[in-house]
């Protein structure tokens, strides 16, 4: 059973696709259930990732990347979350955000804080998400007021990814008037150790656990002026742009969690024997193996199309849409007909197909829950 193979993807993104299944079963896999069960941030993991190449290299080889496209970020995304979603997501998460500054910023603003991200010597996170605003952008209420040559800001951000590990991370908060709901928000680069910033991890996850997320306050948070990403209020359409590109990968999330609940369930139905012969010599576990592949294979199908449609800017909006959804929907689908195959053994902590399980539940509901992609759906289609 081998899910994932490259026949589906671009000819130039194999290579990478390549290094990142060896490295994953190197690193990821070997060390998955430990972290997994202690909940610790994997820093060994993460440098060994960053001393592979494979951390941080969508940004552009001048600040010191490898310039990865989509394509390229998809095919390490499918596999290194088919290892394991907790520890994948510490590794994408330790540049989550850059794209925003080397799309927009300066060149001063990519010297300083793009390429130490690039090159190892220090982590980013994004702050979008606040306790009282989930999916709506143009909802959030974090503040940032101009006063003489400095912003202060004001307010809280949660589930935050490195609110605590990353050196600086980038900052989405109101700028205007607030009858502008698509023209009052801005970006900026916010050090972590900066005054008025205070970050506490979100304590113990049921999934992902791997991961650290974080909940920041900021109160009377001073940052220089030239802090501000791009143009001022234009932060909405730049998080929009950015959501297109991160939601074909979260749909990688989704594709690389099926295909690892798709070698459990078949690895155990091929060998687990009932009544005398393999469970999987009767037609009802044969019908929902098939009913994984079915599921499986239309999603990756949509994923590595949306990919493509993405990447050339084709109604991104919606194919990113279309993707995330049926993708991490599927995973969702794949791990609970897996859990069932497992019968109770699929309740052990120690089982692979528990831990996809309960990182599937997670996909659906970050970048953009599942219903707010229904929403673009509709909206956006042609």
């Amino acid at each position: 059973m081998e899910p994932l193979d490259d026949s589906i993807v671009p000819e130039h993104a194999r290579e990478i696709k390549a290094e990142a299944a060896e490295f994953a079963r190197e690193h990821i896999e070997p060390n998955a259930q430990e972290y997994f069960q202690s909940g610790e941030y994997p820093h060994e993991i993460l440098e060994a990732g960053q001393e592979a190449g494979l951390v941080a290299q969508d940004i552009p080889e001048e600040w010191g990347g490898r310039g990865l496209d989509l394509p390229q970020l998809l095919a390490v995304t499918e596999e290194f979350y088919r290892a394991d979603a907790g520890i994948a997501l510490t590794l994408q998460l330790a540049s989550f955000g850059c794209e925003i500054t080397y799309e927009y910023g300066s060149d001063e603003q990519c010297e300083e804080y793009i390429r130490p991200v690039a090159e190892g010597d220090q982590l980013s996170g994004l702050a979008v998400s606040e306790p009282e605003t989930g999916s709506d952008l143009a909802g959030m209420e974090t503040t940032a007021e101009k006063d003489g040559d400095e912003w202060v800001i004001d307010g809280e951000k949660y589930w935050i990814g490195n609110g605590v590990e990353a050196d600086w991370i980038t900052l989405y908060a109101k700028t205007g008037d607030e009858d502008n709901r698509y023209g009052n928000h801005s970006m900026f680069i916010v050090p972590t150790d900066a005054d008025g910033y205070d970050a506490e991890h979100i304590p113990e996850k049921m999934a992902m656990r791997a991961s650290k997320q974080a909940h920041i306050e900021f109160d009377g948070c001073r940052i220089p002026e030239e802090n501000l990403i791009g143009t001022e209020g234009a932060g909405f359409w730049m998080l929009a742009e950015f959501f297109n590109h991160g939601r074909v990968i979260v749909a990688g999330h989704g594709l690389g969690i099926a295909a690892a609940a798709l070698e459990e369930a078949w690895a155990f139905t091929h060998d687990r024997e009932e009544f005398g012969r393999t469970i999987s010599e009767f037609q009802s576990v044969q019908h929902g193996l098939a009913d994984m592949l079915l599921e499986f294979e239309s999603a990756r199908a949509l994923t590595w199309r949306a990919c493509e449609k993405v990447q050339s800017g084709e109604n991104a909006g919606y194919w990113a849409a279309m993707a995330k959804t049926k993708a991490t929907e599927t995973a969702v689908d794949v791990t609970e007909q897996g859990m069932q195959f497992h019968g109770g053994r699929s309740i052990l902590d120690e089982r692979r197909i528990a831990r996809a399980y309960r990182d599937a539940r997670i996909p659906v509901i970050y970048e953009g829950a599942n219903e707010i992609q229904r929403n673009l759906i509709y909206g956006q289609a042609p």
